[in-house]
């Protein structure tokens, strides 16, 4: 690959993403844009500005964005529209916020004449990945550095020496092994690493930092209710919100009752397994209403082909392919599916757990007359599943016929 003339990077302000900076300037001799990318991780953003101006980039090349209601609604929302789990438990909150980061960063390579962008992801982990397939899918000639598969600081104090050496700022809690990593946004944590890494200790307390402990959660049960249009939920008790206002009180309100909590050892898309500790306390609340609501207005045939595309879905995510044509195809299938899926649930959060309560809806499909085992004064002919019963039974008769005549 030939050096880059400017490149765009990933910035998150931390050590980390400080120390690339400054190696793409002495390593390629290049100019850097930097953007960070405000996503609810809940941390002040302003000091990534003054760290990179301390570092040399002009204020005009200074990118920092709030981004939480496009991530909300064009990216948690869609996703959640499927009810798509990974390996049956992991809500992809890490998953999903890459696909945003690096359409900005293409966007921004776009405007600032940048010919590379960069991103500060390990080689061992699934963010490479992610970063890099959804760039290519949108700019096929762009250069990507991931300077962690580059250069040779392999190790913390080879690290503290380069930020030394290059008068990077680090901060006294940075120069010892942080005790485990952490990645946020307004959907989940993510916490790896070091005092996680053994999947037979439980994971300390300290660890958690979005919900309270289930056990020390209110005695009381709280009652909300969630309204829904096409699928996206748009109200919280009445009250209507934007989509990232909903995920930040439904954050609040999991967080309070200690729901969202997740112990996991997944399969990473690289080959490794990895034990990771989640919070995704709205997010948890959230695929419990979605599916709420969904058991009275959608069809069963639909419900069950969901089911069925759902794990394929959420792989597609968590491998990095947001922008690919498959995804894509089912985006529409799915968003198809959610026409009539609006209405309200009432939950109930109590002690880690956001259990459905009640629904209803002017697009439900449930029919008191037809399930009823009162009189339901002719609205179902139960004779009719007679005919129906032998039907269905006709091809199972056939084969134990058969296998009678066989002795089999």
């Amino acid at each position: 690959m030939s050096a880059p003339k400017k490149v765009v990077l990933a910035y998150s302000g931390g050590l980390d993403t400080s120390i690339i900076l400054k190696w793409l300037q002495t390593e390629y001799s290049c100019e850097v844009v930097t953007f960070t990318a405000d996503l609810g991780q809940g941390e002040e953003l302003e000091p990534a500005r003054q760290k990179a101006e301390l570092l040399g980039i002009k204020p005009e090349d200074i990118y920092i964005e709030d981004l939480r209601e496009e991530f909300v609604r064009d990216f948690v929302f869609p996703m959640f529209r499927a009810n798509a789990v990974y390996e049956g438990l992991y809500l992809l909150g890490t998953s999903i916020a890459r696909p945003l980061i690096s359409k900005r960063l293409i966007e921004i390579a776009e405007a600032t004449g940048a010919d590379a962008v960069a991103h500060g992801a390990t080689g061992k982990g699934n963010d490479q990945v992610r970063f890099e397939l959804s760039a290519y899918a949108l700019n096929p000639d762009i250069k990507v550095i991931a300077p962690w598969r580059e250069w040779d600081l392999s190790s913390r104090t080879k690290l503290i020496d380069f930020a030394e050496k290059n008068q990077i700022p680090i901060a006294k809690d940075k120069r010892g092994e942080a005790p485990f990593s952490v990645d946020a946004n307004l959907l989940h944590t993510s916490s790896e690493g070091k005092v996680l890494e053994d999947p037979a200790v439980d994971a300390p307390d300290y660890v958690y930092q979005r919900t309270v402990n289930p056990e020390d959660a209110p005695n009381t049960p709280e009652f909300i209710e969630i309204t829904f249009e096409k699928g996206d939920p748009v109200a919280i008790n009445g009250e209507a919100m934007s989509p990232a206002t909903v995920l930040t009180k439904l954050n609040e309100l999991g967080g309070k009752h200690g729901i969202g909590r997740l112990d996991l050892v997944e399969g990473r898309f690289v080959g490794m397994k990895s034990r990771g500790i989640y919070e995704t306390p709205g997010g948890t609340v959230l695929l419990e209403a979605h599916r709420g609501i969904e058991q009275i207005t959608l069809d069963r045939g639909a419900a069950h082909l969901k089911d069925e595309i759902m794990p394929r879905y959420a792989e597609l995510i968590y491998n990095g392919f947001w922008f690919s044509p498959e995804r894509e195809m089912l985006q529409a299938l799915i968003d198809k599916s959610q026409e009539h899926v609006s209405g309200t649930v009432r939950l109930k959060l109590y002690k880690g757990l956001a259990r459905t309560v009640g629904r209803w809806s002017e697009h439900s499909l449930y029919s008191e007359e037809h399930v009823t085992f009162e009189d339901d004064a002719g609205a179902y002919d139960q004779k009719d599943a007679a005919g129906f019963i032998k039907l269905n039974a006709l091809r199972l008769r056939l084969i134990a016929m058969r296998n009678r005549r066989l002795g089999s």
